[in-house]
């Protein structure tokens, strides 16, 4: 990923309310940093509708998110569909539990209040690649589709994928006489006549890391249970019966059929200068 200075200027520091209810004297600590270096307006919305008028109002200044993993990407989501993600950077101030913060460590952001804060008045500019969907919803980080019975393998972190686990046995029918169909930039992975146990999708160096894991059946692979299939390349689409999936830590569906697209360096994210 390529780096370049901050931007200079005003800011818009909108902090989530439920980093405010859950750490109040970090927000503080954000907010007096933020004051003391740079020209910052406040805005403490009340709910998510809110955040997003306050975002959609930002004019000329910078967003800056007080919050936890799913701030970050709620307000990713709004400047993507306001075709806006280009022309701008975001910066986080991570506010809230270890296991919510945990995009926010992969993507580099200290995990400290006051040195996010000081990353976003003097850091350097990340840019970070997007998975796009056929919705137009977007992963920052990762994305997994699992069958009930695999979804605990692998977890980007315990609590989620506790919670996780928990919905996906309530919420994700059983492939109904086979698996998924998982097709990368057109090539085959998987077909509908073998279980696929677990997908995952993560972007990685400017494509897109697709590993799919099926179970014993006479499709793609040939039967057994042979290692994943991993492929890299520029989307992904799975489709069968319906089927939920987490992206982000959050969980999405039932949908039959989904597209991704990876736009390299679609978004720029302010993060710490290297001593």
């Amino acid at each position: 990923m390529s780096h370049a200075g901050a931007p200079v200027g005003g800011l818009l520091v909108l902090v989530d309310p439920v980093a405010r209810r859950l750490d109040g004297e970090s927000v503080r600590i954000a907010k007096d940093v933020l004051s003391a270096g740079a020209a910052a307006k406040i805005c403490l919305p009340d709910s998510r509708e809110e955040f997003a008028r306050a975002l959609a109002r930002r004019g000329q200044r910078r967003p800056v998110i007080v919050g936890d993993d799913r701030a970050l990407v709620r307000a990713v989501g709004l400047l993507h569909r306001e075709r806006a993600l280009s022309g701008g950077v975001v910066s986080l101030i991570p506010v809230g539990p270890v296991g919510s913060l945990v995009l926010a460590r992969s993507l580099g952001v200290p995990l400290s209040a006051v040195s996010a804060a000081r990353a976003v008045l003097d850091g350097v500019v990340r840019l970070c690649d997007l998975l796009v969907d056929d919705s137009d919803g977007v992963v920052l980080g990762d994305l997994r589709i699992a069958s009930p019975e695999r979804s605990g393998a692998r977890p980007a972190a315990p609590s989620v994928w506790n919670a996780y686990r928990s919905l996906v046995r309530t919420l994700v029918r059983p492939p109904v006489g086979g698996g998924l169909r998982v097709e990368a930039d057109g090539v085959l992975l998987a077909d509908l006549d073998e279980p696929v146990l677990d997908v995952s999708v993560v972007a990685r160096e400017g494509l897109a890391e697709v590993v799919v894991r099926a179970g014993s059946g006479s499709g793609v692979g040939g039967g057994g249970t042979g290692g994943p299939r991993v492929a890299r390349v520029r989307s992904v689409t799975v489709s069968g019966p319906d089927f939920r999936y987490r992206a982000d830590q959050a969980v999405t569906g039932p949908v039959r059929r989904r597209t991704w697209t990876l736009r390299p360096d679609a978004w720029g994210l302010t993060v710490p200068r290297r001593r």
